[in-house]
């Protein structure tokens, strides 16, 4: 991880990292615990938690039995890794980071919301870098190693992200087109193998495809969503889908 002149970046999707001031965190200084709260905090700032909820964060429906010190053993760890002046409060715990602070889970979301707009606008040069930006860290687990019902909700977050980052990164290549048409292709089927009840993929599949001068393709494309759509739910592709076939059968 890079510095952020002299801030802070927080690495919490795929391998967990923290620069603080242009100095790294060991993360062998950290516990699995210690590294579950000072997430928690990051992703909750500026809003300050009670101790309470710190718990129930750590440990959900089996708390130890002493959980009030075993937080408090926690936190002491915490601040000795990464700075009291980061880790503040006692009876309320906030993070507070060095600006500039760069966090890759808000970062994400940051640019799937600069990309979506960029769409919505057709600046899709704009939208391209955004999208690609939100994808290369939703593509990552979320602390992999914990199972805890708030990283739970998180994940399931960050994979709706990273699906409407690749809607918006496909429509950005196809709409530039040229050299951009083969990464819109392999971003499509990316989405209809993620999230393959979900239309739109299939839709843009339909449509690089038939950019890049296969209308063949698109239409097989078109007739394995129908038959996924019959065989799973009863249903058949929307008005979208079957106003674009028309359109290829023409």
């Amino acid at each position: 991880m890079q510095d952020v002149a002299g801030g802070a970046r927080v690495q919490l999707c795929g391998l967990f990292a923290v620069v603080l001031g242009g100095h790294e965190i060991d993360p062998r200084q950290l516990s699995r615990q210690a590294r579950l709260l000072f997430a928690y905090l990051v992703l909750r700032r500026p809003q300050a938690v009670p101790r309470e909820a710190l718990v129930d964060a750590l440990w959900a429906d089996a708390p130890p039995p002493s959980a009030g010190a075993a937080l408090t053993v926690v936190i002491s760890k915490l601040r000795a890794a990464i700075g009291a002046d980061v880790v503040r409060g006692r009876g309320q715990l906030s993070a507070v980071l060095p600006e500039p602070a760069v966090v890759d889970v808000e970062q994400a979301m940051a640019a799937l919301h600069t990309a979506e707009s960029a769409v919505a606008s057709g600046d899709w040069r704009r939208a391209w870098f955004a999208a690609l930006t939100a994808h290369f860290v939703t593509r990552r687990t979320l602390l992999p190693e914990a199972t805890n019902p708030w990283v739970e909700d998180w994940r399931r977050r960050l994979a709706d992200a990273g699906v409407r980052a690749l809607e918006s990164y496909t429509t950005a290549c196809l709409q530039l087109g040229g050299s951009e048409l083969p990464a819109a292709e392999r971003a499509a089927r990316e989405l209809v193998a993620t999230a393959p009840l979900r239309e739109t993929g299939h839709l843009l599949l339909m449509r690089t495809l038939a950019a890049r001068g296969n209308e063949a393709e698109a239409l097989a494309a078109y007739e394995q969503l129908r038959i996924l759509l019959r065989d799973e739910l009863g249903t058949v592709p929307g008005p979208a889908v079957q106003g674009y076939h028309v359109e290829l059968l023409r």
